[in-house]
């Protein structure tokens, strides 16, 4: 504790955007609730840059080339349990430095928004090293053995349906808090959608739709999507947002020549909560925290090109939670497309489901369960 400041280690990993965005969420809202918080890239900062960088590399080039792999690694994972050597000892990775790390820092609370960093705390709450209060957020819609540990003393979860799925793997119901997957502040805040219609320039009696693939948008179908958009008569507004992918951004541009009027390109946007709040639908693949994201701006999602893994799973939960649509190819996306934009009444329905499962303020939930919590022995301990 700095100065009577509660001290809070956040843990985080560059895998996708999903992790860091959640952290930042989380770092903002201790910070509001009088919390010291630090966020720390557990691979980069605890294990080494270049590890870091390779691992990234190889990552994104299996999700890119070999999906199924993808698939398949993750379903394996979710079979094996967490202290199998068959796991290589991943879930160790950086234990000595983050042990240096929390002797230095000597934080109230540890937060882990990402399997292995959880898994490398838990080696040292096993041996004795730490005693510090430590959580798991979860960033997903989805219960994978690898994010469970018998050494967490708190599980944030996203919905009621992983709760249970926690409590039938032998987590301990007290254990567990259903707060939602952190956002923005932003996004818990309510935008007129005149206002953000009128800001982009948008018709307000046209339909609009938008696009996204994360911040790396080639590893979505963006092609595809506008591809369908092109052949859809009905009349509507896109915005396809490429992110980071300035060569996708291009080829976009290119593809969509002569259908500007309907179809415009953007890079990675600062604004994405403005473009959520002026669209009708949105068609993405299953990111967990755009999912969340979309959920918290009372957005239907039309679920398309989602990757093997978690984002497959996200997007269950979501056609499950009735606030989603899906699509395997593009005959399937026109259709699906088309049946949106003609029948307001299913959006309206889906806007319905959404109030009831969306979680905007999830990332001051989990200050304020976990904050009293200093005060109080851990569970676990």
């Amino acid at each position: 504790m700095t100065g009577g400041v509660p001290s809070v280690l956040i843990l985080t990993a560059s895998y996708g955007s999903g992790h860091n965005r959640v952290a930042d969420a989380l770092a903002a809202a201790f910070r509001a609730a009088g919390a010291a918080p630090r966020v720390v890239d557990h691979f980069r900062d605890l294990v080494h840059p270049a590890f870091d960088r390779l691992t990234r590399t190889l990552y994104y080039q299996v999700l890119r080339r070999a999906p199924l792999l993808w698939g398949g690694a993750y379903w394996l994972g979710d079979q094996l349990p967490v202290h199998s050597p068959l796991l290589l000892g991943m879930n160790r990775l950086g234990v000595r430095k983050l042990g240096a790390l929390l002797a230095a820092f000597r934080p109230e609370l540890v937060v882990s928004v990402h399997p292995t960093p959880a898994g490398a705390f838990s080696r040292l709450r096993a041996r004795g090293s730490a005693r510090v209060p430590h959580a798991t957020v979860f960033t997903d819609f989805v219960a994978h053995t690898q994010w469970i540990y018998p050494e967490v003393d708190w599980y944030c979860v996203p919905a009621d349906e992983i709760e249970h799925e926690l409590v039938a793997r032998g987590v301990p119901r007290e254990r567990i808090a259903v707060t939602g997957i952190p956002v923005l502040q932003e996004f818990a805040t309510p935008v007129a959608r005149a206002a953000a219609r009128r800001a982009l320039g948008l018709s307000h009696t046209v339909p609009v739709v938008l696009v996204m693939a994360g911040s790396h948008g080639g590893l979505g179908e963006l092609a595809e999507v506008c591809r369908a958009l092109m052949e859809i008569s009905h009349p509507f507004q896109a915005l396809v947002v490429a992110g980071n992918d300035h060569d996708l951004t291009g080829c976009l541009r290119q593809m969509t020549r002569g259908h500007e009027e309907r179809i415009r390109v953007y890079p990675y946007v600062e604004t994405i909560r403005e473009f959520m709040a002026a669209a009708d639908l949105l068609v993405t693949k299953a990111g967990g925290v755009t999912l969340a994201e979309a959920l918290a701006a009372e957005l239907p999602l039309l679920c398309f090109g989602s990757l093997a893994g978690q984002e497959l799973r996200n997007e269950r939960f979501a056609g499950m939670a009735g606030v989603a649509l899906a699509a395997r190819n593009r005959a399937e996306l026109t259709h699906s497309l088309t049946l949106a934009l003609t029948d307001p009444l299913l959006l309206g329905k889906f806007r319905e489901r959404i109030r009831v499962i969306r979680r905007p303020e999830a990332a001051r939930s989990v200050a304020e369960l976990l904050l009293p919590g200093l005060r109080r022995s851990c569970p676990a301990s």
